[in-house]
């Protein structure tokens, strides 16, 4: 597996309506309207997503070389992805996943099942 670099995760976040990005000196972070749905970790080349519990687990148990366990908060589990362990299709349905999740219902009607490429 070749892995996924730092800007695939950037191009793929830029495809999502109104995610803003904002340096917090070690990581970044991402919002939309206000609402954390991921982080990224350049110096380790990971990135974290929410996820439901469930898919926090799944991830986890199927690949814990690639997926750790975040935290969790407010009924959702979020995940580290270590990149080089994710290729760009499958990081693509965990980032549009994260950010369905936090986007408000406006926001996800209107993007309907589109992935980010």
């Amino acid at each position: 597996m070749g892995g996924t670099q730092i800007s695939n995760f950037l191009e793929l976040v830029d495809q999502l309506p109104e995610v803003e990005r904002s340096d917090h000196d070690r990581y970044w972070r991402f919002d939309v309207r206000r609402r954390v749905f991921g982080y990224l970790w350049e110096p380790t080349r990971t990135v974290g997503l929410k996820q439901t519990i469930a898919e926090q687990a799944a991830l986890v148990a199927e690949r814990p070389d690639v997926f750790e366990v975040q935290f969790t908060m407010g009924g959702f589990g979020w995940v580290v992805v270590h990149l080089e362990g994710v290729e760009r299709d499958e990081l693509a349905e965990l980032v549009f996943e994260a950010w369905r999740l936090t986007a408000p219902d406006d926001l996800v009607d209107a993007r309907a099942d589109v992935l980010p490429r």
